[in-house]
């Protein structure tokens, strides 16, 4: 089947634990279906597995005048492309790890900490929640992103 190429990934994050809560830019992840290896949220909820943001969020922040460095919104994987059309079940290919959407992303107590207005600026807008289903453990900046 061939893939119908449409972003990229820009970059990747994990978080070390609930103490040191540094988001961590890393050129690659390596992740299963119980999420990132490494990550503090590794095998809590495989439907919260993967959290994916799109450039999009930051611009749609940028526009109102909020500057948010990447990784501020909690994902692990910065897309190029907003995919937030997609729903439960969609898949999304990144180089050549499947992944099946397995909700949106709700908000959080830590956006109306970084501005008061995120939360309803980005109600529907801040990301996906995916699992991968198959294909290699990992994913690197710059890989392509299909739907």
């Amino acid at each position: 089947m061939k893939k119908n190429v449409q972003g990229k990934v820009l970059k990747l994050f994990t978080t070390k634990s609930d103490k040191d809560k540094t988001r961590m830019n890393t050129p690659h992840i390596n992740a299963d279906e119980n999420g990132i290896l490494n990550d503090k949220f590794y095998n809590k909820n495989d439907q919260r597995a993967i959290l994916i943001t799109s450039l999009q969020s930051y611009n749609m922040a940028s526009d109102k005048n909020i500057n948010l460095p990447d990784g501020a919104l909690g994902e692990n994987i910065l897309i190029d492309i907003n995919p937030y059309h997609l729903n439960t079940g969609d898949r999304l290919i990144i180089g050549d790890t499947t992944l099946e959407i397995t909700q949106n992303c709700t908000l959080c107590k830590g956006l109306s900490a970084i501005n008061a207005k995120l939360p309803k600026l980005l109600k529907n807008d801040r990301g996906i929640f995916a699992k991968i289903i198959s294909g290699p453990s990992i994913i690197k900046v710059g890989d392509a992103v299909s739907i």
